[in-house]
């Protein structure tokens, strides 16, 4: 058995699950974060368990061809972005390889996953950024906590690579104010003080929402935060206070203050107008998420005569988007505010043929099968958790010609492919979209017909 500290001279034989590199010693794996397939390094060891360890790279000895300088400063504590040190097109490639390699380990299917659908420029895509407040060098500081804590590494200066500037200029602001008016720190030890995160929200015109996430809904020098933004941020359109006074890692308050300007944004999306609120859920990549939504119409064959599902349907993009191509769309969520979206959505979109269900999606879907809904076709996008099993049980006795799987976990994507298939559906075509770049993850949307 390895022991802690022990190094040991290792070669990377493939990648894991969030891009840490697998090596072999003495038949044990030993995950490496930062090491590529190919390399070859000293790795001192610095967890072992029973049937595999975690080590760290004391000295590159070999370097692939794949590897890069990390752009980000902050990139090896903060551990957001997980490929940096990887060329954005070998990134690509391990996402592919890992979608094929659960889907044919997990699945039990023999399906080849074409290239990644990447960004030309796959730096300040998301149109959200959220980042807790702390204090470092006795000033009060925005920035992620590191992997597996609470540690908060402060921003760079320019703010974070894969978010837009406004957003960086909107959190130097907020730090501005702080500092002047003297509001205070929320300490999670004691639940004592005042500012938790900052939250941005940018729409694709480039409008900006800042939310304040605060234990209470008095706040000092208010009027002077407000001047801040507005002077630091020319796209400003919203300032927002949540509150949240409550001991929990949950970020955003209900009570929702606007203390500026508007209390929601309207935004773009594949052709449709939404409105996105402080609370309201929003994919956070527009550009790649126009092409997953356009990939799953195109997989869903609609000819304008079908009924729909979309389960776990959120505010109702994806119902939305079918309901333009389908004669009847029922979408299911569990959230009541985000079925309040949905409906608000199809009204100003003048969408008439698309209803929404208030529920769990495997409560309300086995009801509506047998009360004897029959939809043609199933939409599904689950959380990372992946569907229920009464919920695939439902799609089996619904037997609709086609399901189209939308999946932000290959691992569970997998497990549900081969669910469906011992249920006598086919899997028929897969794809997967870059939403996330220099992170681990990766979108899929999958089909499979009767």
């Amino acid at each position: 058995m390895l022991r802690k500290n022990d190094v040991f001279p290792m070669t990377c034989v493939s990648f894991g699950q969030d891009a840490q590199g697998v090596c072999r010693h003495e038949g044990m794996a030993v995950f490496v974060p930062g090491l590529l397939p190919g390399e070859r390094a000293d790795v001192r060891i610095v967890k072992s368990e029973k049937r595999y360890a975690f080590g760290r790279i004391e000295r590159l000895l070999e370097s692939s061809p794949d590897r890069e300088q990390p752009p980000c400063p902050i990139y090896k504590r903060c551990g957001g972005c997980s490929c940096q040190h990887m060329s954005y097109e070998a990134s690509l490639r391990f996402k592919r390889e890992q979608v094929e390699a659960l889907l044919t380990r997990v699945g039990g299917l023999s399906v080849e996953v074409p290239p990644v659908l990447g960004m030309e420029h796959p730096f300040a895509y998301r149109n959200k950024g959220t980042y807790p407040v702390g204090m470092a060098e006795g000033r009060p500081v925005c920035g992620f906590f590191a992997p597996r804590s609470h540690d908060l590494i402060p921003l760079p200066e320019g703010g974070c690579l894969i978010q837009g500037a406004s957003s960086a200029s909107a959190t130097r602001a907020v730090l501005s104010w702080m500092e002047q008016s003297g509001a205070s720190v929320y300490d999670e030890t004691t639940g004592k003080g005042l500012v938790r995160h900052v939250m941005t929200r940018c729409t694709t015109a480039g409008a900006l929402m800042v939310v304040l996430v605060v234990t209470r809904a008095q706040i000092p020098a208010r009027e002077a935060l407000i001047a801040q933004l507005r002077e630091a941020v020319p796209g400003l359109e919203s300032v927002c206070l949540s509150v949240n006074a409550k001991r929990t890692n949950v970020i955003l308050g209900q009570e929702i203050h606007t203390l500026w300007g508007a209390s929601e944004l309207t935004d773009t999306l594949c052709g449709l107008r939404f409105s996105v609120s402080p609370l309201s859920f929003f994919q956070v990549n527009p550009k790649q998420t126009e092409r997953l939504y356009a990939l799953a119409l195109d997989f869903a064959q609609l000819t304008g005569s079908e009924t729909v599902v979309d389960a776990y349907c959120g505010a109702g993009t994806i119902s939305l988007l079918l309901a333009r191509h389908a004669r009847r769309v029922i979408g299911i969520e569990i959230v009541p505010e985000a079925i309040e979206n949905a409906r608000a959505n199809a009204a100003r979109n003048g969408i008439p043929n698309a209803e929404f269900m208030v529920g769990a999606t495997e409560t309300l879907l086995p009801r509506l099968v047998a009360d004897g809904l029959r939809p043609d076709v199933i939409v599904l996008d689950p959380p990372r958790k992946g569907c229920e099993p009464e919920v695939l049980a439902a799609i089996a006795k619904a037997s609709p010609r086609r399901v189209v799987y939308v999946s932000c976990g290959a691992s569970t994507l997998a497990r549900d492919a081969k669910l469906l298939t011992e249920a006598g559906f086919a899997a028929e075509r897969v794809q997967c979209v870059d939403m996330f770049c220099w992170t681990g993850a990766v979108e899929t949307v999958m089909s499979f017909v009767q």
